[in-house]
């Protein structure tokens, strides 16, 4: 439980409105929202909100087109301009992509202040998309299973002030009590559409000599440990699986500025493993979405996070192209 600390009805927090928050509780469900700094708490219908979330499969062949991008950290806003103008959602942010799969690989939660709003965007439009044959694919990533896992050292301003007016820790207004926490819980760490793997941080050899590359079960062994802390998993194999640096969502090293300089070599070897032609992933910043190793490699991390600026990678008929903040599509080109 968050302490109860005083504060006093001042602009920050007379200002501050967020939510809602979806608990579940017997026999019903309960919405609190935040309205200028005032909680307001409703009882909805049992049936408004499904309250079971079953993994989807892992594995998705046939997809004709595909967009993904990463680490939006709460930035609604643009992550809006940025969907509406490379017409995956129309005006009215309703999906527009049709029978297109729409990645997001990882990195939803902290530094930003609109963490709910983009959630419940992605809910919804999951919903949608699969009523238009189409999917959103919300993978977890190290802010993910930071949040879910107790770990709340980059939570903005805004979501300390919300856990102080809702009573309760950050990281309980999304566990398996709450409509947002359960679904989570139900969501992949890595998938392969097509022949491209997406990941948050990567797939390193190391994590592939000590996993598998069958995506199901690692799929399921990150779902089956999301509840314990960080600090549970010290001084076990677990740690390593969920924080080690050769991680799935960790992993920094096909970009030399943070990691080893692997060779060519190497990332043919881990896409033979694999059995694929590309990995997807997020977690390194760049200043727009890039390829690394002639096409082997993309990098969806174009810096959302910092609020203004930011682009998709879309994929149509085996061609990988930038979609910029404009909706400007630019080939991406083996170098």
């Amino acid at each position: 439980m968050v302490e109860n600390t005083k504060y006093n009805i001042n602009d920050e927090l007379s200002n501050l409105s967020d939510g809602p928050y979806i608990f579940i509780q017997k026999n019903k469900l309960i919405e609190k929202t935040i309205l200028n700094g005032k909680v307001l708490s409703k009882v909805l219908a049992t049936d408004t909100y499904d309250t079971i979330y079953s993994p989807e499969k892992s594995n998705f062949n046939k997809v004709r087109k595909i967009a993904a991008l990463s680490d939006i950290h709460g930035q609604y806003d643009l992550v809006i301009q940025i969907l509406k103008n490379n017409k995956i959602i129309d005006k009215n942010l309703n999906w527009n992509f049709g029978k297109g799969h729409l990645v997001i690989v990882g990195d939803v939660f902290d530094r930003g202040d609109k963490v709910n709003e983009v959630l419940w965007l992605i809910y919804k439009l999951e919903l949608q998309a699969k009523n238009k044959g189409g999917r959103v694919h919300f993978l977890l990533g190290n802010h993910e299973y930071m949040v879910l896992q107790k770990d709340l050292r980059y939570l903005s301003d805004k979501y300390k002030l919300s856990s102080i007016l809702l009573n309760l820790d950050y990281d309980e207004l999304y566990n398996h009590k709450t409509i947002l926490g359960r679904w989570l819980r139900s969501k992949s760490t890595i998938i392969k559409i097509n022949n491209s793997v997406f990941t948050h941080g990567g797939v390193s050899e190391e994590f592939i000599i000590n996993n598998g590359v069958n995506l199901e079960k690692i799929n399921v062994m990150m779902r089956k440990h999301i509840n314990r802390t960080k600090q549970e998993m010290r001084g076990t194999g677990l740690y390593d699986m969920y924080y080690g640096k050769k991680s799935l969502v960790w992993y920094r090293d096909y970009f030399k500025k943070y990691g080893e300089d692997l060779t060519d070599a190497d990332i043919s070897k881990i896409l033979m493993l694999l059995n694929s032609d590309h990995i997807i992933v997020g977690h390194c910043s760049n200043q727009e979405v890039v390829q690394l190793y002639n096409n082997k490699i993309f990098g969806v991390d174009s810096s959302i996070k910092k609020g203004k600026y930011g682009e998709v990678l879309i994929i149509k008929n085996k061609r990988f192209f930038r979609g910029t903040l404009n909706g400007k599509l630019i080939k991406l080109n083996k170098y």
